[in-house]
């Protein structure tokens, strides 16, 4: 009997196996919630790095509503401008210089760091040279790596770094999207090619989840986070207080990343 499943059914029932994938990875998430809670609730801050599209599990982590300071994101707009798509500042570039070795170090010489920080590094492949050098710097300088990759995808693909090693090797952690071999979850008849990728999905379920079980522990520690909510929450004037101050804090925290820049070295 011919499947009478539409494209967004079948798409939809594919998701539902994403949130699976993560559930069963409870523990993992609550580990990470642990050791990023020891971050903010010593006054520093989870670094949060993505290249290409994986820059969106950054910008879903902070700032928007239901999220609060605690987070460094680490945004390069010549690895993740997508806009133009084709002259200047196009993909092509892009994906060029997230195979870059050595300008990871270049984006990490701007902050100082310390141990008692962590970070938070994603990239679908794992594969790419930026992503990958971004998680093995953050390493060498001691501080805890949480990845999110697409496991199986990442296994199935080559690393673009020459010695063969990929962004799990330099992770603490390791979450899964649960995003197929290629991404994309919907396969049709008369295309080659799948389509309507899973990894954002996976990787929003993620990031949403530690933010989460993070704010339930610095509730519990006497530092409830301030929470960026509409004015239909906590009505306009009250909403607009808790954003000023959430940007306060932010601005305060990051002030320490640049204090000693150099003064080491």
């Amino acid at each position: 009997m011919k499947n009478s499943k539409t494209p967004a059914q079948d798409y939809l029932d594919k998701c539902v196996g994403l949130i699976e994938c993560i559930r069963g990875q409870a523990d993992a998430i609550q580990d990470v919630a642990d050791r990023f809670a020891q971050t903010i609730l010593a006054g520093r801050m989870v670094h949060l790095f993505g290249s290409g599209h994986s820059r969106i599990m950054v910008e879903e982590m902070w700032p928007r509503y239901g999220s609060f300071p605690g987070f460094n994101p680490m945004v390069e707009l010549s690895l993740s401008f997508h806009h133009s798509v084709v002259g200047s500042n196009g993909q092509r570039q892009a994906m060029f210089l997230e195979n870059v070795s050595g300008f990871a170090e270049r984006i990490l010489r701007n902050y100082a760091l310390k141990e008692i920080d962590s970070a938070l590094v994603v990239s679908s492949s794992g594969c790419n040279v930026v992503p990958i050098e971004i998680a093995e710097g953050f390493k060498q300088r001691g501080i805890f790596v949480a990845a999110i990759v697409s496991q199986v995808h990442s296994d199935a693909s080559k690393s673009k770094r020459a010695d063969g090693k990929k962004l799990g090797d330099f992770a603490d952690v390791v979450l899964d999207t649960g995003a197929p071999v290629g991404d994309a979850m919907v396969k049709l008849d008369g295309l080659e090619q799948s389509v309507a990728p899973g990894s954002t999905i996976g990787g929003c379920l993620i990031v949403n989840c530690i933010k989460a079980e993070l704010a339930k522990r610095l509730i519990e520690a006497g530092q409830p986070p301030k929470a960026l909510a509409s004015g239909v929450i906590l009505g306009e004037e009250r909403a607009a207080k808790v954003f000023e101050a959430a940007y306060d804090e932010h601005a305060h925290r990051l002030a320490k990343l640049f204090a000693d820049v150099g003064r080491n070295l």
